[in-house]
């Protein structure tokens, strides 16, 4: 078979490439990956039958048309990559070493696409969630434990941190949903509030407060806090509320877990606004903040205008559903 047109002389594969790239900053040339892209099927599919005819059947499309593809990808590369004696066809050395790499590309392709396939799946799909440190221990198991009495095979990527991490996340696509406070407020997220937690002042137990069962906060206003780093959300909550007591809180030290907090009150070091624990724990009491209101809202959010699979979207609804007794 002879390609009209054509000349003799093949451009070696860097000034072939060299010539893309200034055709790319001309504006002149479209990119190689899309040119080639949609002839790469068709290529493995003669390589794989070294027949023009059958490849064709096998793809579902006329010879002409697969013939003419076969043409436009030598042309794009620059290079034969079959030796034709009518309809069948060989692997040049060129071509050989061309359908290893196409192999694995589309190997790929193909991978990826059962991956998402199976993550949308409605009875076995997966859901990327994220909770805080607080609501790992007992809150995010129950539900889920819950929540799969109706869904047994729906698959989670769990993930802990702080509200500000997560809500970049749910931007970046990482997650689909995440439990988080304060309830974010953003033109491209969408929440939900779902519950709301008290919070305790933390004391150690032979600390001058430990004989109270409740306290004004402005009571604390001369201790040293112990607190979560500054991009926590429960940090901002601290600060708002200490404010609202009618001082800011002398903070001793930072960390990034409650429990870790919890640790440094009952070494002496501090008092804390915390959420209650999971289990109690040995060296604090915890006492009932009277004023101001010490609370925090729990709330689930999402991305704005991103589309649910379908195991997404049943466990948002079911999230939804508890609202009010999300933390029973």
């Amino acid at each position: 078979m002879v390609h009209e047109g054509r000349s003799e002389a093949r451009l070696s594969q860097s000034s072939y490439v060299e010539d893309l790239h200034r055709q790319a900053g001309a504006g002149a040339g479209a990119d190689i990956t899309a040119l080639l892209a949609p002839r790469l099927a068709h290529f493995a599919a003669v390589a794989r039958t070294e027949h023009v005819t059958r490849a064709a059947a096998e793809l579902g499309m006329p010879q002409s048309t697969l013939s003419r593809s076969l043409v436009r990808l030598e042309e794009d590369l620059g290079v034969d990559l079959f030796a034709r004696r009518g309809r069948t066809v060989s692997l040049t050395a060129a071509g050989r070493t061309f359908l290893a790499s196409v192999e694995r590309a589309l190997g790929e392709v193909e991978r990826a696409a059962d991956e998402v396939r199976a993550d949308a799946d409605p009875g076995a799909g997966k859901v990327g969630f994220g909770f805080l440190h607080t609501m790992g221990s007992e809150t995010v198991p129950e539900l889920i434990r819950e929540f799969r009495v109706d869904h047994p095979r729906v698959r989670f990527s769990l993930v802990q941190n702080y509200g500000e991490w997560m809500l970049e996340r749910l931007r970046t696509g990482e997650l689909d949903l995440c439990l988080t406070s304060p309830v974010p407020d953003a033109p491209d997220l969408v929440a939900r509030r779902l519950d709301e937690q008290r919070l305790r002042l933390v004391v150690p137990s032979d600390h001058r407060l430990a004989s109270r069962r409740r306290i004004r906060l402005a009571e604390a206003a001369e201790e040293a806090f112990v607190t979560l780093e500054p991009a926590y959300g429960l940090r901002r909550i601290t600060d708002d509320l200490c404010a609202e007591a009618g001082f800011r809180p002398r903070v001793a030290f930072e960390g990034e877990e409650a429990e870790t907090l919890r640790g440094l009150v009952a070494a002496g070091l501090g008092v804390a606004l915390l959420p209650p624990p999971a289990f109690a724990r040995p060296g604090v009491v915890e006492l009932t903040v009277t004023a101001p209101r010490a609370v925090r809202e729990i709330g689930v959010a999402w991305l704005d205008g991103h589309p649910d699979t379908p195991p997404v979207a049943a466990f948002k609804k079911f999230l939804l559903t508890r609202r009010g007794r999300l933390l029973a």
